[in-house]
C-alpha cells in the first residue's frame, strides 16, 4: 500500500501498460482516473468508453475507487478537464502517468505526413497537455501554501533512446519525451513536483506482432518476461511518496529488469582555444570518436 489514498491519472490506461500501471496504484491504495479513448491499436476509429470502465469495474472489484475519463488528453480542453475530473472526484492530484499512443509504422521514405503529425500528437503533444494542466494545479496549490508532493512519470521508448528501424516518427516522439521530462523535472522542482520517465518493453497491441516473430511464448508456470504488468511495479514505486528526490531520469523496464539509462552526456573533448579550420578535423574527429567507443545499435538495424 505505498500509494494510499494518492490520486493517480493514467492516459491510455483501457488496455496494455496503462490497464497494468492502473491495476496495480489500485493494489497499492491509490484512487485512480482511467484515461482512454478506446481507439483502434492505430488511433482510428470511434471512441468508446468500453476499455476505460471496463478497468474501473476492475479496480472496483479489488475493493478501490476509479472513475473513468473519456477526455482526448492531446487537445487543451481534453487535458484541461481530465486534470480537472481527478481534482472534483476525489479532491486533489498527486501522480500523473503519462502513457497513451499509438503506432503508424513505416519506412522514413514511405511515411506520410499525416501519419508523422499523428503520432506526434499523441506521443508528445499528449504528454504536454496533461503534464501543462497538472502543473497549473500544483502551482496553485504551492502558492496557496498546501502541501504538494507530487509526481509524473513520462513513457518514452527504447526507440527514442536508440532508434529503431521503421519507426521514424514513434522514435523522434518518445526521444522528446525524454527532452519534456528534463525540462519538466528542472521547472517544476520548485513546486515539490518531480518528473520522471520509463522505457518500458512489454507486449502489447502495439508490439505484440513484433514480440510474436521474435519470441516464443512462454511454457505454462514459465515466468513472462514480456508481460506488461512487470513494468507497473517501478511506475506505482516512482509515485509513491517513497520516491522523493528522484527527478530527471529514465528508467528502462523489462521483465524483471530495471536499468537507469544513461544517455546523452559530455564525452571526449578536444579544445584548440581557436577556431577550427575544416582541414585540421579528420584527426581530432577520429581521435574522439575511438576515445568514446561506440554508440549502441539501433533497434532493427542487425
Amino acid at each position: 500500500m505505498i500509494c494510499k489514498d494518492r490520486v493517480v491519472v493514467v492516459t491510455g490506461a483501457g488496455r496494455g501498460l496503462g490497464r497494468a500501471h492502473a491495476l496495480e496504484f489500485a493494489r497499492q491504495g491509490a484512487k485512480v482516473v482511467v484515461n482512454d479513448l478506446g481507439v483502434a491499436r492505430d488511433g482510428t476509429g470511434e471512441a468508446t468508453e468500453g476499455p476505460a470502465h471496463d478497468v474501473v469495474k476492475e479496480i472496483e472489484q479489488l475493493g478501490g475507487q476509479a472513475v473513468a475519463s473519456p477526455h482526448d488528453i492531446a487537445t487543451d480542453d481534453g487535458a484541461a478537464a481530465l486534470i480537472a475530473l481527478a481534482v472534483e472526484t476525489f479532491g486533489r492530484l498527486d501522480v500523473l502517468v503519462n502513457n497513451a499512443g499509438f503506432l503508424r509504422d513505416r519506412m522514413l521514405i514511405n511515411l506520410s505526413e499525416d501519419e508523422w503529425d499523428a503520432v506526434m500528437r499523441v506521443h508528445l503533444k499528449g504528454h504536454f497537455l496533461p503534464l501543462k494542466h497538472a502543473g497549473q494545479y500544483w502551482r496553485a496549490e504551492s502558492k496557496a501554501g498546501r502541501p504538494v508532493d507530487a509526481r509524473v512519470i513520462n513513457t518514452s521508448s527504447g526507440a527514442g533512446l536508440l532508434g529503431s528501424v521503421g519507426q521514424g516518427n514513434y522514435s523522434a516522439a518518445k526521444a522528446g519525451i525524454v527532452g519534456l521530462t528534463l525540462v519538466a523535472s528542472a521547472e517544476m522542482g520548485r513546486y515539490n513536483v518531480t518528473v520522471n520517465a520509463i522505457a518500458p518493453a512489454a507486449r502489447t497491441r502495439m508490439t505484440e506482432e513484433v514480440f510474436a516473430q521474435t519470441m516464443a511464448a512462454p511454457a505454462e508456470g514459465e515466468f513472462d518476461a514480456m508481460a506488461p504488468e512487470n513494468v507497473s511495479p517501478l511506475v506505482a514505486w516512482l509515485g509513491s511518496t517513497q520516491s522523493k528526490g528522484i527527478t530527471g531520469r529514465v528508467f528502462e523496464a523489462e521483465g524483471g529488469k530495471i536499468c537507469v539509462m544513461d544517455a546523452f552526456r559530455h564525452g571526449p573533448t578536444a579544445d584548440k582555444g581557436a577556431r577550427w579550420d575544416p582541414a585540421e578535423l579528420t584527426p581530432v574527429i577520429t581521435g574522439l570518436l575511438e576515445e568514446a567507443g561506440n554508440p549502441e545499435p539501433v533497434y532493427g538495424a542487425g
